[in-house]
């Protein structure tokens, strides 16, 4: 046995989140362990990267919590499929709540991963949440940047927000709210759309296939999310108030996700920047599963965590 897995409910206010907590194997409920919160990419849940990564770190000795936010996976939570990026932070912040009451586990020497869009929301978090001690990130992503650039707001940010303005109305008047795909369902979508951007077929082959994808993970995303992501910073104020210890990985080939740029935009804002790993010939979606890379950020990972836990 490489590692075990305990199941848990996190209180989070009148809901609670499904949550998975990795363990060494050698795991000593009376010996206080250095755990991470891991934080995952929109739409993800738990049993997908964030179990490839927790997985990994247990059998490294670390406890790794991994999570479905609130509103999607199996946590709590409606309307469902709520991708809320201030209400993904403060799940993180929860997280830890749950994980300073485990037994076994170092309330002072608790880190967290965030990876994809998850990266931005674990920043986000840390800022203010200074109960993490350390942070990492891979294949980050700002989601607000994200959805204010030309090729998800073509006739810029405003415009977006006012389609969207209307767009609730018109919920409210019907009753029914909409909901948006985050990826095409299959690769047949992807080819009569015309889609052939490499980092988008390689989301799909991850999320849409039995390689990555998981029947707890709709692909569906609340229309109204997008106003709310419209207006997010998950940089903010890293300048004054990130003063953690922090380790960004990226893939060394750059790809329409822009995970690549966002790494190093954060490494050069952050006041506290201490490891930064380029995994060369990896893209976005090959961090995700590909033993090669995933092992290689992994070894980094466990490294960071151990120095400043």
């Amino acid at each position: 046995m490489t590692h075990v897995v305990q199941h848990l409910r996190i209180p989070r206010g009148p809901l609670e989140l499904a949550a998975d907590l990795h363990l060494p194997a050698d795991h000593d409920p009376a010996v206080p362990r250095r755990a991470v919160v891991l934080s995952t990419p929109g739409s993800s849940v738990k049993e997908q990267i964030g179990a490839t990564y927790a997985s990994r770190l247990a059998q490294r000795g670390l406890a790794a919590l991994t999570f479905d936010p609130a509103h999607q996976g199996r946590s709590g939570g409606e309307p469902r499929d709520l991708e809320d990026p201030y209400r993904r932070g403060e799940d993180i912040s929860y997280a830890i709540d749950a994980l300073g009451a485990v037994d076994g586990i170092d309330p002072e020497r608790i880190g967290a991963l965030g990876i994809c869009a998850g990266g931005g929301y674990a920043v986000h978090t840390a800022r203010t949440d200074h109960r993490i001690r350390a942070l990492a990130t891979v294949v980050a992503a700002d989601m607000g940047a994200a959805w204010r650039s030309p090729g998800l707001s073509p006739d810029g940010p405003a415009a977006a927000l006012d389609g969207l303005a209307a767009a609730r109305t018109q919920e409210v008047v019907t009753g029914t709210l909409d909901r948006s795909a985050w990826l095409p369902d299959t690769l047949d979508e992807a080819d009569a759309a015309g889609i052939d951007d490499v980092d988008t077929r390689q989301a799909v082959t991850y999320y849409r296939t039995p390689r990555g994808g998981s029947a707890h993970s709709t692909n569906r995303r609340l229309t109204r999310s997008d106003a709310l992501l419209l207006g997010y910073d998950a940089f903010h104020l890293v300048d004054p108030l990130l003063t953690q210890p922090l380790q960004v990985i990226v893939g060394g080939r750059r790809g329409s996700t822009g995970s690549y740029e966002t790494g190093m935009r954060l490494w050069e804002m952050a006041p506290r920047p201490v490891d930064l790993l380029v995994v060369e010939g990896a893209g976005h979606y090959d961090l995700y599963d590909v033993p090669e890379h995933v092992d290689q950020a992994v070894d980094r990972l466990a490294t960071f965590f151990d120095a400043h836990l």
